[in-house]
């Protein structure tokens, strides 16, 4: 089973009674990337001074920044789940920052087997996380809160995140993890995310400054695209933002470094 690919979905109609707002026109266009065209054009300064002072020239387009790419991780067994719900809109706001975006969602991660260590054979669902992730500049994790915890599901893939131990960038080393969580009240979900942001860290990764916790029994989402609070659709859409900047400025040291060797 292949994980989705992300994509904005098209504007709904809603009942006046209840009051949505639409993530794509919240964020606003994919094509303004203005995060991307920014670092892009510092970039180029850069190689514009670093080639002013060498006897040849640096090629400015090899130096170009890909988009970065962000994978989102989670959901619940239940399709289109406030879990899965809630980290689309997330990675809408990775988006808006210029990034690529691919979903692991919960019918994806019911498929995986129980992350076994000592078996050395991995299925093509474990390979395909585990190679998504090994490419990805940033991740996004949204779990729902489970008696104080993370979901055993959610856990399950980052157990199997335990294949990338002997990377370069070992586990998630170098990437920006953004937290999303859902709870049936708001006691659960500030304990799950920081348990979640534990986790983070000894994965190695880098929790985003900002932190998303969504109390289901308050917040609604009835469709892929709506959210029945527009502050949560905007801290969701933080979560996102942030970890594509950091990828963004990440890529950017290393593109430097880069263009520090060409001299």
């Amino acid at each position: 089973m292949s994980a989705l690919r992300r994509g904005f979905p098209g504007e709904k109609c809603a009942p006046k009674y209840v009051k949505r707002i639409s993530i794509q026109a919240k964020l606003g266009s994919i094509s303004e990337n203005r995060s991307l065209k920014c670092f892009n054009n510092l970039l180029r300064s850069y190689a514009q001074a670093q080639s002013r002072r060498t006897t040849g020239s640096i090629s400015l387009k090899s130096f170009e920044f890909r988009r970065p790419l962000v994978v989102g991780i989670g959901g619940t067994t239940r399709a289109a789940s406030s879990t899965e719900r809630a980290l689309r809109v997330a990675l809408n706001g990775a988006e808006a920052e210029g990034a690529r975006t691919r979903l692991f969602g919960g019918t994806f991660l019911h498929s995986l087997p129980h992350y076994a260590p000592e078996h050395k054979e991995r299925t093509e669902a474990q390979i395909e996380l585990i190679e998504a992730v090994r490419e990805a500049d940033a991740v996004i994790i949204g779990t729902p809160g489970y008696h104080g915890g993370v979901s055993g599901l959610v856990k399950n893939a980052l157990d199997t995140l335990e294949e990338l131990r002997d990377d370069r960038r070992p586990y998630l080393d170098g990437r920006a993890v953004g937290c999303v969580v859902t709870a049936y009240g708001w006691q659960g979900g500030g304990a799950v995310l920081t348990s979640l942001r534990s986790i983070v860290h000894a994965l190695r990764g880098w929790p985003t400054p900002y932190g998303a916790a969504v109390n289901s029994l308050e917040t609604r989402f009835e469709t892929i695209d709506t959210c029945s609070d527009p502050k949560v659709a905007d801290q969701l859409a933080t979560v996102g933002r942030q970890a594509a900047q950091f990828a963004l400025a990440f890529n950017a040291r290393e593109a430097i470094a880069e263009l520090d060797t060409a001299r």
